[in-house]
């Protein structure tokens, strides 16, 4: 977990000052909808990994949804703390 809130903070600090060369400032330069595609084409990824059933893509293929999904929390302003209460909450 400690990972993925480093991650998330480099990520507010790449929407922040948008760094010239910056994958992840140029998603947000280009707005909520390239986010938002990014996100369904990943998850279509992941999808067809699953079911090609390799686990090395599988992975692969994961992490890049996490990572856009990450991104497009930050772009909304929620954290993965709220998140993770959320899940904590279900779970009860």
């Amino acid at each position: 977990m400690e990972f993925l809130m480093n991650l998330e903070n480099i990520l507010k600090q790449r929407k922040k000052e948008l760094p010239q060369g910056s994958y992840t400032a140029r998603l947000f330069q280009e707005g909520e909808d390239r986010i938002l595609k990014k996100i369904i084409e990943e998850a279509g990824e992941v999808l067809l990994a699953i079911k090609g059933g390799q686990k090395k893509e599988i992975i692969h293929e994961s992490a890049d949804l996490i990572f856009h999904l990450m991104v497009a929390l930050v772009e909304k302003d929620i954290s993965l703390e709220e998140v993770v209460e959320e899940l904590k909450r279900r779970h009860k």
